[in-house]
């Protein structure tokens, strides 16, 4: 089993930046994709940015630009930096880490938006 824990979610202004961070229990080097995923009342949970292997980035439209994914092999930790933050970027944010055909979820960590 792959423990998935995510961190750095809070209270953000509008315009405001968040880090979050995903520490994964097993080396993030052998993953072949990791994701951060977000899931907001009433909606369902959504890709936001996905990174592979092999350096690859995927966003979705509304976050390009603004949030960026990236990775830490020696503290198997995955981040997503959020900048610019608009009152629709509220929502519970997972982390999803694969591994070969396995995949593992994090207990998500929740980000609200607020003046």
């Amino acid at each position: 089993q792959v423990h998935v824990v995510e961190s750095g979610g809070g209270l953000v202004q509008p315009g405001g930046s968040l880090r979050l961070s995903c520490t994964s229990s097993k080396s993030i080097a052998s993953a072949n994709v990791m994701g951060w995923h977000r899931q907001a009342p009433g909606k369902e949970r959504e890709m936001v940015a996905r990174l592979g292997n092999n350096g690859g980035t995927n966003y979705e439209h509304s976050v390009e630009g603004r949030f960026i994914i990236s990775r830490d092999n020696e503290k198997d930790t995955v981040y997503l930096e959020m900048n610019e933050i608009k009152a629709e970027d509220a929502a519970v944010y997972y982390c999803n880490l694969a591994y070969g055909v396995h995949s593992y979820w994090g207990q998500g960590t929740q980000v609200t938006v607020s003046a």
